[in-house]
């Protein structure tokens, strides 16, 4: 596993909307299935990074940091 996340893709008239089952409010659309999709990884890698920033920065100062690898 490496960062792998759901999409669940529908089609509404034109337009292809997707969001992702692990990211609350990761949303993309496009009016092709590409395009949404490239909508949706960057809602995805946008709200993880800001996420990783605000927990970081809630931090105590005598907290340490450790790097995790999944998969």
């Amino acid at each position: 596993m490496r960062n792998e996340f759901t999409a669940i893709v529908e089609q509404d008239g034109p337009w292809h909307i997707a969001y992702c089952a692990e990211v609350p409010g990761a949303n993309g659309q496009g009016a092709s299935r590409e395009e949404c999709l490239n909508n949706l990884r960057e809602a995805i890698a946008m709200i993880l990074e800001h996420r990783r920033e605000e927990s970081l920065r809630a931090l105590p100062p005598e907290a340490k940091q450790e790097l995790v690898v999944v998969g």
